[in-house]
């Protein structure tokens, strides 16, 4: 049995105040929640229970730390490696 769709217009989205949420947490560190609208819509066809028009919404999120003391730990950085046919137009020029 197929799933019932509802169809939805695509409507666009404007940015009011800051896309930044900010939290002090309790060891002082401060959190920060970075929010993208990337897709709107408002049902075509139908409205809510109540007779409010029912919205899709496609959300991204992203959170940041800032720690009292500013340090972090990240990987090394990867160190280039010459790869077989690098070195074999590389031999191929020396000879």
């Amino acid at each position: 049995m197929a799933q019932e769709q509802i169809k939805y217009k695509q409507i666009s989205v404007k940015l009011v105040g800051s896309n930044v949420v900010n939290f002090r947490l309790e060891d002082g560190t401060l959190l920060k929640i970075f929010v993208e609208v990337t897709r709107a819509g408002v049902a075509v066809d139908r409205k809510g229970p109540d007779g409010m028009p029912i919205y899709n919404l496609n959300i991204n999120t992203r959170p940041e730390l800032e720690t009292k003391d500013r340090i972090y730990f990240a990987p090394p950085p990867q160190v280039p490696t010459q790869s077989a046919t690098d070195k074999k137009a590389e031999k191929a020029y020396t000879s």
